[in-house]
């Protein structure tokens, strides 16, 4: 199994998974060029350029990052990743879609790129305190998205993460704020940001 990254992106929701399941793969970054460490062109591999892409063992590509994971979780049930039963999966599946949709791609993205128009930048940062106020609620007196750690939390994480380099705050969303404090102390958690975050700085200082 492979999995295509660039470090502390969304695709670091999957290296946690696939940590927590003490799954064997390889890492592949991708830089910011579209490129792969031998050379060879990403875009060969996935036309977007996007990532997480993953390579399954039997050499099939998977792309889309609320997929993947939910592969993932189905691969190695014995992680309890994610759940059984019918409403269940609906609650996991709404979780990925609200933190891919509502979170990533609608506040977090704009913020993110540096060729967003300021106005796309202000919008963005406008919307943010609304869905913050959902997940707030929802984790107000629980400790994780659903009765146990699933890969929305692995997600969420990921995706929350990104307030380091975006004016989003969580000032005034303390269960948020205690939520990500308990997943840094999470082995997997902390494994993939330590190892992510070194290869990020790396990257920087290449670039420069």
């Amino acid at each position: 199994m492979q999995l295509y990254f660039a470090p502390l992106a969304c695709s670091m929701a999957t290296r946690i998974a696939l940590y927590e399941a003490g799954a064997d793969a390889q890492y592949i970054q991708r830089d910011r060029n579209k490129r792969l460490p031998d050379g060879s062109d990403f875009l060969q591999i996935n036309p977007l350029g996007m990532v997480p892409t993953l390579r399954t063992d039997d050499g099939e590509l998977l792309t889309e990052n609320a997929a993947i994971l939910q592969y993932v979780a189905e691969l190695f049930p014995d992680a309890r990743l994610g759940v059984r039963s019918g409403r269940e999966r609906a609650r996991l599946q709404q979780w990925l879609s609200f933190i891919g949709t509502e979170l990533h791609k609608a506040v977090f993205l704009p913020l993110l790129r540096p060729d967003a128009p300021a106005e796309a930048k202000t919008y963005a940062a406008g919307l943010a305190d609304a869905r913050l106020q959902i997940v707030e609620k929802h984790l107000g007196g629980r400790e994780f998205l659903l009765d146990h750690f699933t890969v929305a939390d692995a997600y969420l994480f990921a995706v929350l993460n990104w307030s380091m380099a975006t004016p989003v705050k969580f000032d005034r969303f303390p269960a948020i704020q205690a939520y990500i404090a308990r997943l840094q102390k999470r082995p997997s958690v902390a494994r993939a940001v330590g190892e992510e975050l070194a290869l990020y700085n790396a990257a920087r200082i290449k670039a420069a």
